[in-house]
């Protein structure tokens, strides 16, 4: 056990049997009372990012997290396959396990957290360069509007973009969202 006040951003800790990784830490000084510990962390497992308050005398069990960069290999029904580069040793993993898979691409590199051998989370930059590979032909004069049409992305990512794109564009995907940002 790891008392409230070491806490930092970045530190993993397990609460209620999920992980938690410390994002924003503040240790507030109350009036004639204790201080009390504030924190932003996000639940490993889900994503979900919550705050959260303790005493100050209040104690967490401490994670050890591993990180490791793989490279996507493909993906079948239920899991993702990935390489580690070093070893070439090819690790599965269960897709409902990695939210945003829907961004790779086959040979991209990846970090992903590890805790004893099952994977927890994977990090994705904010933004990837994906290319469009259907969606319907834009109408000529109508580039200056906000009117956006479906398209499919070659990850099979479905999203909105503008009317002047077209099949073979290449776009960039904001990863928080799924919206289209701009034309690569």
């Amino acid at each position: 056990m790891i008392p409230v006040t070491s806490l930092r951003p970045g530190v993993t800790f397990e609460e209620h049997g999920d992980i938690f990784e410390v994002l924003t830490y503040n240790n507030m000084h109350l009036r004639k009372t204790s201080s009390v510990v504030q924190v932003k962390i996000r639940n490993l497992k889900n994503g979900a990012t919550t705050e959260k308050t303790f005493g100050s005398n209040g104690e967490v069990n401490p994670v050890k997290i591993e990180k490791k960069v793989l490279q996507y290999l493909y993906r079948d029904s239920n899991d993702c396959y990935f390489m580690d580069p070093q070893s070439f040793e090819q690790i599965s993993v269960p897709s409902e396990n990695l939210t945003g898979s829907e961004y790779l691409k086959e040979g991209e590199n990846v970090t992903i957290s590890f805790n004893k051998d099952a994977a927890l989370s994977m990090i994705l930059p904010p933004k990837v360069k994906l290319k469009v590979t259907d969606t319907n032909p834009g109408v000529k004069g109508n580039s200056a509007t906000n009117v956006y049409k479906d398209a499919t992305l070659e990850t099979g990512l479905k999203t909105k973009v503008p009317l002047f794109i077209n099949i073979g564009d290449e776009i960039i995907v904001d990863t928080r969202d799924g919206s289209y940002t701009a034309r690569a």
